[in-house]
């Protein structure tokens, strides 16, 4: 069991949130709903965690939606999520203290000092100077060349071609979603992408055989239709 202050805690945390532009409404409210299950576990070093009542008390309706932000909070070290991939065990949570006092954040990472306490301390001046070297790293609105596209397609086992088509379309229209709404995360377009450009394939692959299926039907009516040229119309029906 931990000592972590409840309010000092939700102060630190909030300050980071505020900080942090890759974070958006539904990473802050399955955050605030692990830390609720973080306080009536005690506060645990580590606790386990039932996927149905964590998108319960976050309001989270997608699976897939709380899939990725429950990994994108742990990449981004706000927690470190053990998942089970076991339906009759449930996933483990280990959460950080970001609790404040006397002008400093704690801040998480491989870098920082500890303190006697074990717990690193950062300062909010320093913290800030890391966000602004950091910057370049978590920017995610446009890839840097083409390649980079073309390495991202094929871990999706999409072609070269596939890739440029995307880098090509999106770079003529300024890495825009519709030439209006500017990109925040390239990958997801991408994705979208492919998830588009695999249904595109479905539906012709249904499309083929439908036609297929239509023109097979329609030779056999003509088979049917067909009659004897030297039929003997003497001969009684």
């Amino acid at each position: 069991m931990q000592n972590v202050n409840y309010i000092k805690h939700l102060k630190g945390v909030f300050i980071q949130f505020s900080k942090d532009n890759r974070l958006n409404p539904t990473h802050i409210s399955l955050y605030i709903a692990l830390f609720q299950i973080w306080n009536n576990n005690r506060f645990l070093e580590e606790f386990f965690i039932n996927r149905e009542e964590v998108m319960r008390f976050s309001k989270i309706g997608s699976k897939s939606t709380y899939h990725k932000c429950i990994k994108e909070l742990s990449h981004w070290k706000y927690i470190i999520y053990f998942p089970s991939h076991n339906p009759y065990k449930g996933s483990k949570i280990k959460m950080f203290k970001f609790e404040t006092s006397s002008g400093q954040v704690l801040v998480h990472n491989s870098t920082n000092i500890e303190t006697s306490s074990g717990q690193a301390l950062v300062s909010i001046n320093k913290h800030k100077q890391t966000n602004r070297n950091n910057k370049n790293i978590y920017k995610l609105d446009q890839p840097k060349n083409e390649k980079e596209v073309i390495n991202f397609f094929k871990k999706e086992n999409w072609p070269e071609t596939e890739a440029q088509n995307f880098f090509n379309h999106y770079q003529g229209i300024g890495w825009k979603v519709g030439g209006k709404t500017k990109i925040v995360n390239w990958q997801a377009t991408a994705k979208n992408w492919i998830i588009k450009a695999e249904e595109i394939l479905s539906s012709r692959a249904y499309s083929k055989e439908k036609n297929k299926e239509t023109s097979k039907a329609v030779s056999q009516n003509m088979d049917n239709l067909k009659t004897s040229k030297n039929k003997n119309y003497n001969e009684p029906l």
